[in-house]
């Protein structure tokens, strides 16, 4: 009889919306800010500075069974951690080098709401949209599922983790998705000076105030 979770997974929470919308709240002023880093070296950029995903976390999940044996994913919940009062600091919009990767199965999560739930969502792949699809996958050695969790809050400062549920074999399980053993964390940035890196009056790249000139827009914005 097969022992152990039948399944692997990696989770990559420095995920830019079409590769480059994307907030970070930082509590520095601007002038001590290095410029937007591409979308793969995310991660090491926001640890330096201390740079918490601002209204948006979008989490990519690769899954995969260990074995040509079908694993079934049945369920994607989310738990709630804590939920606080937003992080102070200014919003640092990416806007940079925009990009796709393979079309993931798309799901969207309200933080804000008492008991969030991770719905599916229509997705885009180069252009062409691509229809939610419910629960339940199918996964295998060789034939993987990448799930993409969209989760937001206008209110809080709230750190999550989610939970994926698994049935193979006559055996069912579940397996906590997190950031590396930390929980997830997304905090709003309502009312914070936002700005993103542009030019100023005197043709020197900084970053400047949103309003003060039209922000990029990624390809997949309407």
């Amino acid at each position: 009889m097969p022992t152990g979770v039948p399944l692997a997974w990696t989770a990559d929470s420095q995920i830019w919306d079409g590769g480059c919308g994307h907030d970070y709240v930082i509590g520095k002023e601007p002038a001590q800010v290095p410029p937007p880093p591409v979308q793969q070296d995310a991660g090491v950029w926001a640890a330096t500075q201390q740079a918490v995903p601002g209204r948006q976390t979008m989490v990519q999940i690769s899954v995969q069974g260990k074995s040509s044996t079908a694993v079934v994913l049945t369920a994607l919940r989310v738990r709630i951690v804590s939920r606080g009062t937003p992080v102070t600091g200014n919003a640092y919009a990416m806007g940079q080098g925009c990009g796709s990767d393979l079309p993931p199965r798309n799901f969207s999560v309200n933080l804000d709401v008492d008991r969030p739930i991770a719905r599916a969502r229509p997705g885009n792949d180069s252009g062409k949209p691509v229809p939610a699809v419910q629960f339940p996958y199918r996964v295998s050695a060789e034939d993987p599922e990448v799930l993409q969790v969209t989760a937001t809050t206008e209110a809080y400062d709230c750190n999550w983790y989610l939970e994926l549920d698994w049935s193979s074999q006559g055996r069912t399980g579940t397996v906590r998705i997190d950031d590396h053993g930390h929980p997830f964390r997304t905090s709003s940035i309502r009312g914070l000076p936002h700005y993103w890196y542009g030019t100023n009056d005197h043709g020197v790249r900084q970053w400047v105030p949103t309003d003060s000139k039209e922000l990029p827009q990624s390809p997949l914005s309407p």
